[in-house]
């Protein structure tokens, strides 16, 4: 089961990539003003495709829960702040102070 399981994810992870790429290509050809009728036919073909992997995947018990906006936004995911920490600073090397413009202790 655990292996049927993982082989379908690994199919879906592919097959984000192959639709990822496939889009990059259908604007590509659509900003050079070419006909992309074939691009975007594959493209629909993926979709389907993608559609019963997932359906597959689902029916193994791996379902997975799409979050609402507010809940997406309550969740606590925020980048690392840049600014150095508390102290940071003076336990910089003194050749990085130099290069920062402050003189040595």
């Amino acid at each position: 089961m655990d292996n049927k399981f993982n082989e379908i994810r690994r199919k879906i992870r592919f097959l984000r990539a192959e639709m990822l790429s496939a889009g990059d290509n259908i604007r590509k050809q659509v900003n050079r003003d070419e006909d992309c009728s074939e691009a975007a036919a594959h493209l629909m073909a993926m979709r389907a495709s993608m559609v019963g992997l997932i359906g597959e995947r689902n029916r193994l018990g791996g379902e997975e829960r799409l979050l609402n906006v507010d809940e997406r936004l309550k969740l606590d995911v925020r980048a690392v702040s840049r600014k150095p920490a508390v102290g940071a600073a003076e336990r910089l090397p003194a050749k990085w102070e130099k290069a920062r413009g402050r003189r040595e202790r």
